[in-house]
């Protein structure tokens, strides 16, 4: 049964993202023959939330995965992205703090996650304080690169809005002028 079940997760992994129909079919076949299993658990996870965007049935997935195996480290970055586009916000600050501590994860990724998640909330120095955590905690420069990208747009939101403070106030000295 094990070769079976190998089989269709390798059918799913295979055919995400580029073949959806091929994708949920082998991993409903998967799942029926072992309902816990973790890759799938988080494949499906993944196909409810970035292609079909139900972040409630996606954290369903990602927690029954998690449930098997917390130390199943692709997961967390998936889930969390999950729990910042779902607005749980205090969901995804705790799991971030949670990831963090596991032995093996990539670092990098889930303080570039925490970052993301300041960025949301509008916290966007604090966000920067943490991407110097994540560009410190990467070992490749790929990864480096997208953390760069990153910072720069942040950068870019504290300048617009530093601008849109500055447009304001000109605009009520002009006001108080002209009384």
């Amino acid at each position: 049964m094990s070769n079976l079940l190998d089989k269709y997760i390798f059918q799913a992994l295979d055919a995400y993202p580029y073949n959806l129909e091929e994708a949920v079919e082998s991993l409903s076949y998967a799942l029926s023959y072992n309902q816990n299993n973790v890759i799938a658990l988080g494949l499906m996870g993944q196909i409810y939330a970035e292609q079909l965007k139900n972040f409630e049935v996606a954290k369903e997935y990602y927690q029954q995965a998690l449930a098997q195996d917390l130390h199943a480290l692709d997961i967390y970055s998936k889930y969390i992205n999950v729990l910042i586009w779902n607005e749980d916000y205090g969901e995804a600050k705790k799991l971030i703090n949670f990831a963090i501590t596991i032995k093996g994860i990539d670092k990098a990724m889930i303080y570039l996650k925490k970052a993301i998640l300041y960025e949301y909330k509008a916290k966007y120095k604090k966000a920067l304080k943490i991407i110097k955590l994540a560009k410190k905690n990467t070992y490749n420069n790929q990864f480096l690169e997208e953390i760069k990208e990153e910072e720069t747009r942040i950068k870019n939101k504290i300048a617009e809005k530093n601008k849109l403070k500055h447009k304001g106030s000109k605009a009520s000295s002009k006001k108080s002028k002209k009384k």
